[in-house]
C-alpha cells in the first residue's frame, strides 16, 4: 500500500535529504538532478496549491514522487513524498524528514 509522508526540513539540507532518499530506492542522484531541482524550487510557495514543484526518483526498487515548496520568508522547505510502499521505506523517509528538520 502506497503512503504519502509529509513534513519539512531546513532548506540547506535539501540536497543531502534527496541524495539519501535516492539511495533507499536505488536511484543514482547526480548533479543534473540537483541542478534541475534547484531551479524547480526557486519560486515555490507552500501556501499555494499550485506553488509546489514535483520531482520523480525512479529507482530500481521503488519510484517516489517528491513534492517540494519553500516556506516563503523562512529557511524551511516543505516536503511531500508519495509512492512509499514498504514499511521500511516509510520509516526511513520519516526518519530523514525528522533528522533534516533538526539540523
Amino acid at each position: 500500500m502506497s503512503k504519502q509522508i509529509a513534513g519539512w526540513i531546513m532548506d540547506r539540507n535539501l540536497r543531502a535529504f534527496l541524495e539519501l532518499l535516492s539511495r533507499y530506492v536505488d536511484y543514482a542522484f547526480d548533479d543534473t538532478d540537483w541542478d534541475t531541482i534547484e531551479d524547480g524550487v526557486r519560486d515555490t510557495d507552500d501556501e499555494k496549491s499550485d506553488g509546489w514543484y514535483s520531482y520523480p526518483l525512479a529507482g530500481a526498487s521503488a519510484t517516489l514522487e517528491v513534492g517540494l515548496a519553500r516556506s516563503v520568508g523562512s529557511e524551511v522547505m516543505s516536503v511531500s513524498v508519495t509512492g512509499v510502499e514498504t514499511f521500511e521505506l516509510q520509516l526511513r523517509t520519516d526518519t530523514l524528514l525528522s533528522a533534516f528538520a533538526g539540523i
